[in-house]
């Protein structure tokens, strides 16, 4: 592998980073979203000072030879960390019981880099070595063990991270089941990197030339499981973003039918407050239930609670279950509401029948129901066919059955 292969999956881990920036600042006390950083920070930190061009910078910079190998292997086992306290803090749980399960990974990885830095103080590796440090140095006393420590700790970490995605998995459905699998594939990866290394050691230590191994098929897995597993996290949290996103616009549309019947009310007295056009998908669903909840305000005084309960009878009748026969009713009971104000509008006089009570308003969490009763329910169809008869002549209140 030629340093492009390093740093192309860097700069795209530290491009995916920057895009989760704004809402670390916004958000910086949420553990989960710490952890997605951290891990992808710390993912791109392992590819770039891994690529042989910046191993041969660093060590040409501080004047140590092979100072790259523990500044690698603690990035690496930084992340090996990140990966299982993200896992911790996205699994969720008690609050305390997270915590102290992560501040025990922290501890624990934690003395591993400082073993390592010990290990590589207390060793003696003079000549440089970029690519096959971990073969040629196998049996150098401390050095030894510091290639092993750091091999141990990625180890430990793999298999307990497929054991948990994996039971995880199957306990869950939809993108995050997606995200936790390609997490076990990526691991697999690791733990195949982890398998080629200790051979390729192994080999040194019985006397048997094995080094390919290490130097030309671990990298490539690393790489890939790496790349893999960062997608596995990412992928569900973005993927239900997206879908958070798509079904705020998707209620957003929903409301359309609504909204257009009451600013035909509306529009004599007020005219709605316009927005840009790139405000959030959630700002614009407010202002649309806002300007919905002022034309139910408008045409009160004509809600005519005998049609809506006719309306309702028909709805319950014709098979509809109760909330939708309820968004029916009021459906219908708006449709002829907003005709009859135009009615009386166009005849110059504001007189309201008080016979029949005002019917309440409907609840938000109605209105995507009402809404769709508008456009397809042939109760409110009826309702409208009835009212625009009446506007000829006295407002009736109430439709045949």
């Amino acid at each position: 592998m030629n340093g492009g292969d390093y740093y192309i999956p860097a700069a795209a881990m530290w491009v995916a980073l920057a895009f989760k920036v704004p809402a670390l600042r916004a958000n910086w006390r949420d553990p989960l979203l710490r952890s997605v950083c951290a891990l992808l920070a710390l993912a791109g930190a392992v590819f770039a000072f891994a690529a042989p061009p910046t191993i041969s910078a660093v060590n040409r910079f501080t004047g140590i030879p092979n100072v790259s190998a523990p500044l690698v292997y603690c990035l690496i086992t930084a992340f090996s960390a990140s990966c299982l306290i993200l896992i911790v803090n996205w699994r969720g749980g008690p609050p305390e019981e997270t915590r102290r399960v992560s501040r025990l990974w922290i501890r624990g990885y934690a003395a591993v880099v400082v073993a390592l830095v010990v290990l590589f103080v207390l060793g003696d590796a003079p000549e440089e070595r970029l690519r096959d440090l971990d073969t040629f140095y196998a049996s150098t006393p401390y050095i030894r063990e510091m290639i092993v420590l750091y091999l141990v700790a990625h180890n430990v970490a793999a298999v307990v991270m497929v054991a948990m995605c994996w039971r995880w998995a199957l306990q869950v459905r939809g993108w995050l089941r997606t995200g936790l699998t390609i997490i076990v594939i990526g691991y697999l990866f690791n733990l195949s990197y982890d398998v080629t290394k200790f051979a390729a050691i192994g080999a040194r230590w019985a006397g048997t030339d094995w080094d390919g191994l290490s130097t030309y098929l671990a990298p490539p897995l690393a790489s890939a499981g790496a790349l893999v597993s960062s997608v596995g996290f990412v992928l569900p949290l973005v993927c239900q973003r997206a879908a958070d996103h798509w079904q705020v616009w998707a209620t957003y549309r929903q409301l359309g039918t609504l909204w257009h019947e009451l600013q035909r009310a509306a529009s004599d007295r007020t005219t709605a407050v316009r927005i840009a056009w790139w405000s959030p998908a959630d700002l614009r669903v407010t202002q649309r239930e806002s300007d919905i909840h002022d034309g139910f305000l408008t045409i009160g005084p004509w809600f005519d609670a005998g049609l809506r309960a006719d309306a309702y009878a028909r709805a319950v009748a014709g098979g509809a279950d109760e909330v939708t026969a309820e968004a029916v009713a009021d459906a219908a009971m708006v449709a002829a509401a907003v005709r009859a104000r135009r009615a009386d509008l166009d005849a110059g006089t504001a007189e309201i029948d008080q016979e029949h009570p005002a019917a309440p308003v409907a609840r938000p969490r109605d209105l995507v129901r009402i809404s769709h009763a508008l456009r397809h329910s042939p109760v409110v169809a009826a309702a409208r066919r009835e009212a625009a008869r009446s506007e000829s002549g006295p407002h009736g209140r109430s439709f045949e059955n």
